[in-house]
């Protein structure tokens, strides 16, 4: 029996790509160019595709960056930033890459899941041996602590005003909550939203109805949570390591959930071999209007 079966199950998720990532996360859509990206992290590339009425994508474009990709987000223009290993990497309009000066340090740490918030700086956390932390990166490259004692810095999500910041740390099973300052980027007080039992949250986006959705890590699934911390729905996704959920089309009304082979035995792939490829679902409900990247300081 699975940890989630006795919650509402919203529906079974399609295989939606050909291609299979070691670590594929961090779907998000583009809205003012009509495509989904996502990353496989440990590949160091950015995958870019159309979504087709069927639910399925077509990779378009996969771009290559120096180490790590741990997270990419877009600007307006269609300039992307992406959290290297330690830095964060710029991609412009002519596809030049440069990297920008390094934000963190230690020799098994590397930046993981991140995000641009409501004013278009670029969020993003730190997987590593341990006291690892969530930065919030300005325009010139001024990186703030918000966090400096996560065991995996990992989704983020925003309320529709921007006032609440969900974030996730995934080794303690925990999803956090705070208030944000969209205008300042200022957070308040850090508390607990929810607390896993079963499996390990790790991506996080959220819906029009402020309902968020979680990808849980090793159990196959992606839980919706109420505005109250409530599970009350699911989504089942046959292969166990989903990592991320991203809502994306024009009307923001399919949700594109990544998924991963890594830590997977040779058991476990023959018994999930669909594992490590995008899938979709039309759940019903929309998402938000993604933010985009402001852009880097020149």
């Amino acid at each position: 029996m699975n940890a989630y079966d006795d919650v509402p199950v919203i529906g079974v998720a399609q295989v939606a790509t050909d291609d299979t990532h070691f670590l594929g996360e961090g779907p998000t859509w583009d809205p003012i160019r009509g495509r989904i990206l996502w990353v496989d992290i440990m590949a160091g590339v950015v995958h870019a595709g159309r979504l087709l009425d069927d639910g399925s994508i077509v990779e378009d474009e996969s771009i290559r960056f120096p180490d790590t990709a741990g997270a990419v987000a877009v600007s307006a223009s269609g300039e992307l930033v992406v959290a290297g290993r330690q830095a964060l990497h710029y991609r412009d309009l002519d596809g030049q890459i440069t990297t920008g000066r390094p934000l963190v340090d230690g020799d098994e740490r590397r930046f993981n899941d991140g995000k641009a918030d409501p004013a278009g700086r670029f969020l993003v956390g730190t997987k590593g041996p341990g006291g690892e932390v969530l930065l919030r990166v300005d325009p010139d490259e001024t990186a703030v602590i918000i966090d400096d004692d996560l065991g995996l810095s990992n989704g983020l999500a925003w309320t529709p005003d921007g006032r609440r910041l969900y974030s996730i740390d995934t080794e303690r099973r925990c999803i956090f909550v705070r208030d944000y300052d969209p205008a300042t980027g200022a957070t308040g007080e850090r508390a607990v939203f929810a607390q896993l039992e079963h499996g390990h949250p790790d991506g996080v986006t959220m819906d029009a109805e402020e309902h968020l959705w979680v990808a849980v890590w090793g159990a196959g699934t992606v839980l919706r949570f109420s505005p109250q911390g409530e599970i009350v729905g699911r989504v089942s996704v046959p292969v166990p390591n989903t990592s991320c959920p991203a809502f994306a089309g024009p009307g923001l009304d399919t949700l594109v959930i990544t998924t991963a082979t890594e830590g997977l035995s040779d058991e476990d792939l023959a018994a999930s071999p669909l594992s490590g490829r995008l899938f979709t679902i039309a759940p019903g409900v929309r998402g938000l209007p993604p933010h985009l990247w402001a852009g880097r300081a020149r």
